[in-house]
């Protein structure tokens, strides 16, 4: 009875661990073009667990097995760049668990409040100046595509620093600025143009791209328009517009963890 009892646990953290694997690999997946392979590759494996071992059909599992013996080969090509995100995500999340408990709950929360004051004060100086600007904050859904189009950065957040890369004779003031873990991480970036026919036919290519980063991602986008000097922020594939410094302050401080 022990025995059995010993059997069902382990077999219980055995699919526990398969399922937190599955999942950590979806959500490394999704964040590239990779995606829709990874999800045919889990189908086909699911095919061949029910041929091979559930109906037991021989000649058929036969043949699946000689793919997929062959095809770990061609996912190792395929799937090379996002084999390696998948190692330095790990690295990467010990070395983050490390910063995080070194500091408070109240250092982190000062981090943030100064970062978020910093972009709100160079939104509302660039609005004033009618300089159009585009800063996106990536949240949960990595923005590699994005930051590997631009020219990495990696700084502090800073409100001269902003405002110098949006002023119009700078060489990085075309495309957005990606922020990622309170860093600016790159700027010039390249972005996907949203299609949606909704959006206003006064709003040009800046606004087109601070929606088409959140329609695929979770991503926030902060747009300050040229022509009016209006501030907006697109969220959720939709836009929350004509934002006054405490809106987007507010707003900013609700969506940002």
């Amino acid at each position: 009875m022990e025995q059995f009892i010993n059997w069902g646990i382990l077999d219980l953290v055995d699919i526990v661990c398969v399922a937190l694997m599955l999942y950590y690999l979806y959500r490394v997946m999704r964040t590239s073009r990779a995606l829709n392979i990874f999800i045919g590759i889990m189908i086909f494996v699911l095919v061949w667990i029910v041929v091979s071992q559930i109906l037991g059909m021989r000649v058929m599992g036969s043949i699946l097995d000689k793919m997929v013996s062959v095809g770990l080969i061609a996912i190792v090509v395929i799937f090379q760049s996002e084999i390696r995100r998948f190692f330095y995500n790990i690295g990467a999340s010990q070395s983050g668990l490390k910063r995080f408990f070194s500091r408070s709950q109240t250092q982190i929360d000062n981090e943030k409040k100064e970062m978020i004051m910093a972009v709100v004060m160079a939104c509302m100086s660039m609005s004033r100046q009618k300089v159009g600007a585009l800063i996106v904050f990536e949240r949960s859904v990595h923005l590699e595509d994005a930051v590997t189009s631009g020219e990495k950065i990696d700084a502090v957040v800073n409100q001269r620093l902003i405002e110098n890369i949006f002023f119009k004779n700078s060489p990085l003031h075309d495309g957005a600025m990606v922020i990622s873990e309170g860093r600016i991480e790159a700027a010039s970036c390249i972005l996907p143009v949203s299609h949606n026919t909704n959006i206003p036919k006064n709003y040009g290519l800046r606004h087109r791209s601070g929606l088409g980063i959140t329609e695929g991602t979770d991503a926030l986008a902060i747009i300050v328009s040229e022509e009016t000097g209006g501030i907006a922020i697109a969220l959720d594939g939709a836009f929350h517009e004509r934002l006054t410094a405490e809106a987007l302050e507010s707003l900013l401080d609700k969506e940002l963890k």
